[in-house]
């Protein structure tokens, strides 16, 4: 297979993840496919499992089967989404021992309904990592006081764990904090992640950015600010990288890399491939929609893009609190949303499985 873009955005430190999963893509060769032009991973959520399932019948034989066979929704949902992890996993398996285990992982998350409860998904992630039973699986847990002593626990239990919802500067430096405590001194070998949600983080600044300037009547102040729009997600995101390159830089292995997640552009008026382009840095990831990941291979150019100096985006981070919008604030409510939006699509995750077992179940 020749050389694509994903390759030359590994040449500059950066892997490529998928953020995608379905049982089709992986028996048509598709997803084996995506590793041979330089896919490096591939990420999974409830939403994308419930697309997968509701959409397709794919599944539908093997929902037949489990429910003949007495098994509750959960139980059909587990063996449902863990064969695709596992057989994902396989296929990632020769990327995993070829860049010697720093790419090739597949990540699967914890029960959200379990998010508030540490015990629980400690228990949760431990039992997951060992019914799929591959090196190379990622456990993903939210980035939630909750969650980071279930991110330090399976570290330290050489299980790999994907940190995902992380919004803000504050939420980022806590997730070292577990990864650190969670490696410190064991040799268990674990692989870690920190999953920062970038196009959320815009469409919000953004939305407050339109609204601030209804009340603005300098026709100059107008126009600098709305200047501003776009580009609080990238400033943010500098940030972040900032802290890693203080935090990791003079640190032994195992570094826990930064992986830029919801990535594909919410806004139309922007670059299809805007949160691409402007977060490529190595050593990242960046976990990609397959319609972004297409897009960007039609049309993106793999260069080094995070070089600006951190002080631009203090400066853009500064300018927007003056006008009362505060990245804190946006990113503390996100990730409120976003756990709960993760509740909700393991619970539509769940109908849709139980409308599909007793439809196959009674047209039988």
């Amino acid at each position: 297979m020749n050389r694509t873009k994903l390759h030359e955005l590994a040449d500059l430190g950066q892997s490529i993840w998928l953020d995608n999963i379905s049982r089709g893509m992986i028996e048509s060769g598709k997803l084996q496919d995506w590793i041979d032009r330089g896919l490096r991973g591939l990420t999974s959520n409830p939403s994308i499992f419930n697309k997968s399932i509701s959409q397709s019948c794919e599944y539908d034989r093997m929902i037949a089967q489990l429910r003949s066979a007495g098994r509750s929704t959960f139980e059909i949902y587990d063996e449902l989404t863990i064969r695709d992890i596992r057989d994902a996993a396989d296929l990632f398996a020769p990327v995993y021992r070829d860049t010697e285990k720093l790419d090739g992982y597949v990540s699967l998350e914890i029960n959200p309904e379990l998010a508030d409860d540490t015990e629980a998904s400690i228990r949760e992630g431990k039992r997951l990592f060992e019914k799929v039973g591959r090196e190379n699986l990622m456990i993903k847990v939210p980035a939630t006081e909750a969650g980071f002593p279930v991110v330090t626990e399976l570290l330290a239990c050489g299980i790999n764990v994907n940190v995902t919802l992380i919004f803000s500067r504050e939420q980022y430096r806590k997730t070292v904090q577990a990864f650190l405590k969670g490696t410190q001194g064991n040799d268990k070998g674990a692989h870690s992640v920190a999953s920062v949600f970038v196009s959320r983080v815009d469409t919000v600044a953004d939305k407050l950015i339109s609204e601030h300037l209804n009340s603005v009547q300098d026709v100059t102040q107008k126009k600098a600010l709305e200047l501003f729009k776009g580009q609080a997600a990238q400033a943010n995101c500098r940030l972040i990288f900032e802290d890693w390159q203080k935090l990791f830089s003079n640190k032994p292995a195992p570094v826990q890399r930064v992986l830029w997640g919801s990535t594909s552009t919410k806004n139309p008026e922007y670059s299809d491939i805007k949160y691409v382009s402007e977060l490529i840095a190595g050593p990242t990831v960046n976990t990609v929609p397959e319609k972004t990941l297409l897009a960007f291979l039609d049309h993106g150019t793999a260069v080094q893009a995070l070089t600006q100096d951190a002080r631009q985006a203090e400066k853009i981070i500064d300018t927007l609190h003056t006008h009362e919008i505060a990245i804190d604030a946006i990113c503390a409510q996100l990730l409120i949303d976003g756990v709960e939006a993760f509740k909700r699509a393991f619970t539509e995750l769940l109908t849709s499985i139980e409308t599909k077992a007793s439809q196959l179940c009674s047209s039988s």
